[in-house]
């Protein structure tokens, strides 16, 4: 699906080194990490980028060991998260931000704006995301088992009324 969409070097990191795999396509580093999964993937993301590379984390997938809490990983995963300073970052030539919308609930006009500039550019065409299943309010239990267990491709969405066919 990826290769499909114009991705030219696909990784999956279910079962792939991508660490590996990224230094083979580009050995000097990479400009930009995103990452969503957090933990010990953080700091392998940071150690990829190159000099003025930016590392961007929005998530903690990691925290999720399966369809129950696991407070010992969770703990864990916590406890060994990675972490930076500024007298670290200054000689690396490094950035590194994040971003939580959970903690945005009092900046409601940036967030409106951002959203108003996203569904502008999803009605031109330039955003298409690809929808894995589309689950009714009364199965989200099977719909979040699914995201757990990491069988979808693409966005789960949730909508009010009868099954459709997935």
């Amino acid at each position: 699906m990826l290769k499909e969409n114009g991705i030219t070097y696909p990784i999956d990191y279910h079962t792939t080194d991508y660490v590996e795999e990224v230094k083979k396509i580009s050995p000097k580093g990479v400009n930009i990490v995103m990452d969503p999964l957090g933990g010990p993937d953080t700091a392998k993301g940071y150690n990829l980028l190159k000099p003025m590379g930016k590392l961007i984390t929005y998530g903690m997938a990691n925290l999720v060991s399966g369809p129950k809490r696991n407070l010992m990983t969770i703990a864990r995963i916590w406890w060994n998260q990675f972490s930076v300073t500024a007298l670290q970052l200054l000689p690396a030539n490094r950035a590194v931000c994040g971003y939580h919308l959970g903690y945005l609930d009092s900046e409601m006009e940036l967030v409106s704006g951002v959203v108003t500039r996203l569904v502008a550019l999803y009605n031109q065409g330039h955003i298409k995301p690809h929808i894995d299943s589309v689950w009714p309010f009364e199965k989200v239990a099977d719909a979040m088992r699914q995201m757990q267990e990491k069988k979808n491709v693409g966005k789960i969405i949730l909508v009010p009324g009868p099954e459709k066919e997935n």
